[in-house]
């Protein structure tokens, strides 16, 4: 009796060992799945991080600054011409840091006919960079820095009113379409409408 007993308490322990070493296991491969979906998470956060944004069938991304992005984009060719034509192009590539609302091709076209091949002419130089720097603010400003009510201060030195409603970032009149489009010196917002800085007073 006491054998059968004797066994009967070894055989338990066996399987109390057996459970112990189980559940051992089970706790260090959850703990090891935890770690493969952090690190994938982190993985994917950098991969997103590293590509950019699609802007005009071409990736904009971080190692690029704005302009050498701005002419990867087939909906920024007229904003491109326009940044070479005013000479802006070593300005915009600088050291910054610059927030640029950028005009797509159909903004630029929904212009009175004539407007822009007038302010493309050479004659038209300082004109074509009032416009143009009226859309550039010195600093980095992310959609989410941008405020309802706020006004920025142009490199033209012009104010520009924005305006949020319902997630909506609107600047002056025009709606930023594609936002925080980074880059090695500043960010850019793509938006649907050509900005006019106020005539002189």
């Amino acid at each position: 009796m006491k054998k059968s007993i004797l066994n009967f308490v070894m055989a338990a322990a066996v399987v109390a060992t057996s459970i112990t070493a189980c559940n051992s296991n089970k706790t260090a491969d959850s703990n090891t799945d935890s770690m493969a979906t952090d690190s994938s998470s982190m993985a994917m956060d950098t991969t997103m991080a590293s590509e950019g944004v699609m802007v005009g069938g071409a990736m904009m991304v971080p190692s690029k600054n704005i302009v050498e992005n701005a002419v990867m984009s087939s909906d920024h060719t007229t904003l491109v011409a326009a940044v070479k034509a005013a000479g802006l192009v070593e300005t915009l590539s600088g050291t910054g840091p610059f927030t640029v609302f950028a005009p797509t091709n159909e903004a630029f076209a929904a212009l009175p006919a004539g407007t822009v091949d007038n302010l493309l002419k050479p004659s038209m130089k300082s004109d074509l960079t009032k416009v143009l720097t009226y859309h550039v603010v010195a600093g980095a400003y992310k959609a989410a820095d941008l405020k309802d009510g706020m006004e920025l201060t142009t490199v033209e030195g012009e104010k520009l009113k924005v305006s949020v409603k319902d997630g909506v970032v609107m600047v002056g009149d025009a709606k930023v379409t594609i936002p925080d489009v980074i880059s090695s010196n500043g960010v850019t917002h793509v938006i649907d409408a050509v900005l006019l800085p106020p005539p002189t007073k």
